[in-house]
């Protein structure tokens, strides 16, 4: 009797393994069939970027339906997209403010959290949640501001101008303040014990510990600002100052004309490249960055 209610507990069992093994399939197959969906309609413009460009403009216009695959691939779009304008001075130029900005904002906003995180001061909490307040002003409402402020200070049409608005971010002083937090306070008071100032503490052991968010914060920057437009169309009107994402329209509009579309998919995949690599080196550092900063302890 005792062998017949094992064999029965087993094939049970057994049954009730096979179905969660099935529900687990399933499961993944829907899953994974909906990433690959969503993964295809986010590369796909990326694709037919591409594609676009290594077509010849002849065969491009040729093209009553859209194909899916170049019959004559060339590299002379390329060639053209450099040639027609001085989009390696846009590229520079772009990377100039980029990491400009970049290293100006990161000094500014490492201060501001550290201080919020750490030092006592009165009115700080008040102040700190009158500084998040700014967090809902759409930034849009500030450009004629900074506009006004530019201009008057004779700076339309010169780096200096074009970094100045840009330096700091509330977002990102509170993302770091957040990261300061989680630093055990032990730590500090023994540091203050041995006489470390509260800068070299700083720089010795609340930097090192938060680097993955800095990181973070810094490749995020950089992006921002190869993807500005608004302000470096307001303040530059001359080309020697341009950036690649205001380029894009005097390509249009003086070099290719409205209708080379391969020429211009071409500069764009070029302007596109840098920001694809830096993402793909150091992903590994974004998604540590996001998840340090999503945690507690």
């Amino acid at each position: 009797m005792a062998e017949k209610l094992d064999y029965t507990n087993s094939v049970n069992y057994n049954e009730i393994e096979r179905k969660a093994e099935k529900k687990k399939i399933v499961k993944n197959t829907v899953l994974y069939t909906l990433l690959t969906i969503w993964a295809v309609m986010v590369l796909f413009p990326f694709f037919w970027m591409i594609l676009t460009s290594i077509k010849s403009y002849g065969e491009y216009n040729a093209e009553y339906v859209p194909k899916f695959y170049a019959a004559s691939p060339t590299l002379q779009n390329y060639v053209d997209a450099f040639n027609a304008v001085p989009l390696g001075r846009y590229l520079l130029n772009t990377l100039i403010f980029a990491l400009a900005t970049t290293a100006i904002m990161i000094v500014v906003i490492t201060l501001a959290a550290y201080a919020f995180a750490r030092l006592e001061f009165k009115g700080k909490n008040f102040l700190f949640t009158l500084f998040l307040s700014l967090m809902m002003i759409p930034s849009e409402l500030v450009v004629i501001t900074n506009f006004t402020t530019i201009t008057n200070w004779d700076m339309r049409n010169t780096f200096l101008g074009l970094i100045l608005p840009s330096v700091t971010s509330v977002f990102y002083i509170y993302l770091l303040k957040e990261n300061f937090s989680q630093v055990p306070d032990t730590l500090y008071y023994a540091a203050k014990v041995d006489g470390t100032s509260d800068l070299k503490y700083l720089f010795k052991v609340m930097i090192p510990i938060c680097k993955p968010t800095m990181i973070t914060i810094c490749i995020l920057k950089i992006i921002e600002c190869w993807n500005s437009y608004v302000w470096p169309r307001l303040i530059t009107d001359e080309q020697s100052h341009y950036l690649v994402s205001n380029g894009i329209q005097e390509i249009r509009e003086n070099g290719f004309g409205r209708e080379n579309i391969p020429a211009m998919m071409a500069a764009v995949v070029v302007i596109s490249v840098p920001l694809v690599v830096l993402f793909l080196v150091f992903r590994n550092k974004i998604m540590e960055g996001v998840s340090r900063g999503g945690n507690k302890g």
